[in-house]
């Protein structure tokens, strides 16, 4: 396990700022979005059953994280997000639902965190941050990059029909997710 895989002991739990306030009831937008696997995906196509968990930035083991990153509330925690969902992957995909992480991280940088967590999903691209600005997503800034806040939607026959916002802790999300679909399907 490398240190980017374990949280650690003392992070600062983000607050929920209301900015996800007007989710319920959106629609999933009309947009194509680039994959790990080389292809676009077009979100409106998955009009059943679909969860996207958005996250700030997956680090790399042999690149240092920005400065301060463990002192923002809710930006450490992308790879524990990310293999958590991908060890549930399968109970997922029993429960009927499709599953994508979106960063505004560009595909190529996402590709090699894909690998070698072996992500049994694709993650998305959002660098031009249309994603983003169809559902009025939160953000922050870290030196020049836009960054998505961690939160999680949940879509069913296209409509945002629950968010988790702000997620913490982030390898916790998974099992919100679940318990969620199994009281609510």
């Amino acid at each position: 396990m490398n240190k980017l895989e374990k949280l650690p002991a003392n992070l600062p739990k983000p607050v929920d700022d209301g900015k996800c306030n007007h989710l319920l009831g959106m629609e999933i937008p009309t947009i194509k979005l680039w994959a790990t696997d080389g292809k676009q995906v077009e979100l409106a196509n998955f009009k059943e059953n679909l969860v996207i968990y958005c996250y700030p930035m997956t680090g790399r083991p042999d690149t240092e994280l920005p400065n301060g990153w463990e002192e923002i509330p809710g930006a450490r925690g992308c790879t524990p997000q990310a293999c958590s969902f991908r060890d549930h992957y399968s109970e997922l995909k029993t429960l009927q639902f499709e599953v994508f992480g979106i960063s505004t991280q560009s595909s190529e940088y996402q590709k090699e965190v894909s690998e070698r967590l072996h992500l049994p999903y694709v993650l998305l691209s959002d660098d031009n941050l249309k994603f983003v600005s169809a559902l009025k997503l939160p953000t922050f800034q870290v030196g020049q990059m836009e960054l998505i806040k961690r939160l999680t939607l949940i879509f069913k026959k296209g409509k945002v029909v629950k968010y988790f916002y702000p997620v913490f802790p982030p390898d916790e999300n998974i099992n919100q997710v679940i318990r969620w679909i199994n009281n609510n399907d």
